[in-house]
């Protein structure tokens, strides 16, 4: 006879996947999440022993979970069975209704969980706690380094900046933005070393070093790496940080192309300083902390994430319709441009990345609460999320609410600046970015009009530009100066000590000699030894208040030097995005058959002129027609170096990528060889979206011939100009 389950026993699960409760009944899970289900709630399913080991047949589960303490529904096929436990009877009493906590890192008040300014960094448990998935500080800095791009060769090499430097006394993180990508690389570095204690906890090197010296075969050992992470000793906290790391870090990794830091070189760079071995020995080599992290990013994981299985079957629940809620007699919601639905945060970065100030989108809460909607608007180069909040009918975005829907809210604010609800928020809502005109940038329907509207677009970005180009020489200027100031003040600093020396000496035997001079009646000898000493004492005194003074103008420089950094900042998006309008009505027109010699006239631009707009005569004529003499099929980025070696810049080819599915571009640039990703997409090749619009890469190739790569990378001020296996031209 079958043993009669009691409500004292019990399961655990463990969460394979994410899942975010849908209804009120369900509970949230994150990967590694601990469930406990009691054997009698199996049975009231009517489930017997050893179903309790398949919960993907079971369905839906009601549970406990260990981490949030949230008791609910949770689907079986999100879960593995981990074993059996001993549970408490639980009390039977009515749950209390519990708001949602935020959104990890979705909020500014974030900044406030920020060590206080001049204390060093806590230990992990102390920064943060589940449900948010990593530290505050480091999620933002990650956020911001993924924002401004992995594919700089530089990332995570570079030392010595500014960032770095005050982030030593302070880690209250402020704006982030005018900072580029290899200040916020050093500074993440940075706060994995000044952690109190490694990420990896000591208590599991034994473990780990016995893993990496005792199972050679990398899948084996990477399981087992895996199960001593698992370890009670290990923190959750400590978990959850290292699984973020990784997730970054593997993001990084699949740049490599670009970047060139595949697992092994982030392996040297980041291993050290999650896993902070002891001093190496005769026994132990100090490349364990490498090869700990290199096999970790070499998992299967790490690739772009699977999809979880689908939910099990649920009863429908009747939802009133969102357009009836949020807009009452006006014109429904879900058909406004810029009203996106239910769409992640990370989509909604990707839809307003170089977009405009007072560019926008509407989208559901992530609170996921009938009637709540998030306004996210471009303002300063960054996104500004705003709450809209909805009661008895009326919406706005702080009390008193008194929009009759969200249409009429965002139509108010369309003509109205955001500065009567926030001061800082000192714009329009200008763009919306529309579901119904992504794929359709030109909207006109002749080439007379199109080109036109290039000739407007050319002349904006030409404004933009000046403008750019004047703070630009003016932010090389001020960091030189600021740069020779600092230099000063070192030697200031040298010459004080060397001074200070000279008195304390001077002080130790002036003594022995005022005394002596004294003795022999000598006075006017001890009146110079004296007058000596004060003119030293009041020449240090001058040079401090020198240094003092420098300190000052260097303060009040650098302030100006950021200033200045910021408003090129904000300028960039502006650029881009009148650069990538410009350059797809460039697109349209050639496509359209316009002449060139009219697209030039659109763009001011004399045809007796040589730019990067202007043709040649023999444009036919051009190798770049030829595949043959660009195009090398599968070689890898070693043999691609090799060809171009020595070659002029603008010399390229393209070639196989090692990512699947792509192709990359090898070109010579200020004598190096630099690499780029060519992607391959369903609206054509390119470099990035919303680029990807050749409908092949000899139309690509042909465009970026009088087209510099710049606009995708700053370090890539070239053309492909020169196909590798062309023929130089007759003299």
């Amino acid at each position: 006879m079958a043993e009669r389950m009691g409500s004292t026993d019990g399961f655990q699960y463990r969460a394979l996947y994410p899942y975010r409760k849908e209804r009120e009944e369900d509970i949230d899970l994150l990967p590694g999440d601990i469930l406990v289900v009691s054997k009698g709630a199996l049975q009231a399913l009517g489930f017997k022993d050893g179903d309790e080991q398949n919960p993907n047949q079971i369905g839906w589960i009601l549970g406990v979970n260990e981490r949030t303490k949230q008791k609910g529904d949770f689907p079986g096929t999100y879960v593995e069975y981990v074993g059996p436990v001993k549970i408490s009877v639980p009390s039977h009493r009515p749950r209390v209704q519990r708001p949602l906590p935020a959104t990890p890192g979705a909020g500014g008040c974030r900044l406030q969980e920020a060590p206080e300014q001049g204390s060093p960094l806590p230990d992990l448990q102390e920064q943060f706690s589940p449900p948010e998935i990593a530290p505050p500080l480091l999620v933002k800095l990650v956020e911001a380094i993924e924002k401004k791009g992995l594919d700089s060769e530089m990332l995570y090499r570079t030392s010595g900046s500014e960032l770095r430097q005050a982030l030593r006394t302070d880690w209250s993180l402020g704006d982030l933005e005018p900072f580029d990508v290899h200040s916020l690389g050093e500074a993440l570095r940075g706060y994995l070393q000044d952690l109190p204690s490694p990420v990896v906890p000591v208590a599991v090197h034994g473990d780990i070093l016995r893993v990496l010296q005792e199972v050679p075969q990398p899948e084996n050992c990477r399981k087992q790496l895996l199960l001593a992470l698992e370890s009670p000793a290990v923190p959750l906290q400590n978990t959850l940080t290292l699984q973020f790391l990784l997730r970054h870090l593997g993001k990084v990794s699949q740049q490599a192309e670009s970047n060139n830091l595949h697992p092994r070189a982030l392996g040297e760079i980041f291993g050290p300083l999650l896993l902070r071995l002891p001093g190496a020995s005769p026994e132990l080599s100090p490349d364990f902390s490498v090869l700990f992290l290199e096999t970790l990013l070499q998992l299967k994981e790490l690739e772009p994430e699977q999809l979880p299985p689908a939910l099990p079957p649920k009863p429908p629940k009747p939802k009133p319709s969102a357009a009836s809620l949020a807009n009452g007699n006006s014109v429904p919601l879900q058909d406004a441009e810029w009203y996106w639905g239910d769409i992640s945060r990370e989509e909604v970065n990707e839809k307003l990345r170089d977009t405009p100030d007072g560019t926008f989108l509407v989208r559901d809460a992530s609170s996921k609460i009938q009637g709540e909607y998030t306004l996210t608007l471009r303002k300063g180069g960054n996104n500004k999320l705003i709450k809209i909040f909805h009661r008895e009918g009326k919406y706005g975005f702080s009390e008193p609410l008194t929009f009759g829907s969200v249409v009429e809210l965002i139509t108010h604010y369309r003509h109205e600046s955001l500065a009567q609800y926030n001061a800082k928020l000192d714009t329009r809502l200008l763009y919306p970015i529309s579901k119904y005109q992504q794929d359709q940038v030109v909207k006109e329907d002749s080439v007379e009009a199109v080109g036109e509207q290039l000739k407007v677009y050319h002349q904006q970005y030409q404004d933009k530009s000046w403008e750019y180009d004047l703070l630009y020489e003016e932010y090389t200027r001020t960091s030189q100066e600021l740069q020779m100031k600092r230099t000063a003040i070192e030697a200031f600093n040298e010459t004080i000590k060397i001074f200070e020396e000279q008195c304390q000496t001077q002080e130790k035997c002036s003594k022995e000699y005022i005394e002596r001079f004294r003795r022999e009646g000598n006075e006017k000898e001890v009146q110079r030894i004296l007058m000596n000493s004060e003119k030293l004492k009041s020449r240090i005194t001058e040079i401090h208040d020198s240094k003092m003074k420098l300190e000052q103008d260097l303060k009040k420089q650098a302030s100006e030097n950021r200033e200045i950094d910021k408003r090129m900042n904000s300028l960039k998006p502006d650029l881009m995005q009148l650069r990538k309008l410009r350059d797809q009505y460039l697109v349209w027109l050639t496509q359209k058959g316009a002449r060139q010699k009219k697209i030039n006239e659109w763009l001011g631009i004399k045809n007796e002129t040589e730019d990067q707009y202007s043709m040649m005569d023999d444009e036919e004529e051009l190798p770049h027609h030829e595949e043959r003499t660009w195009y090398v099929g599968k070689i890898n980025r070693l043999q691609a170096e090799e060809m171009l070696c020595g070659k002029r810049d603008g010399t390229f080819l393209i070639r196989e990528s090692s990512q699947k599915g792509c192709y990359a571009c090898s070109v010579v640039v200020d004598g190096d060889t630099k690499h780029c990703v060519i992607y391959k997409t369903a609206s054509g090749y390119g470099f990035a979206e919303p680029y990807n619009l050749y409908a092949s890469l000899k139309d690509l190739v042909l465009h970026y011939k009088h087209t510099s790569l710049v606009q995708h990378n700053d370090s890539l001020n070239v053309t492909l100009a020169h196909p590798v296996l062309s023929q130089p031209p007759a003299r």
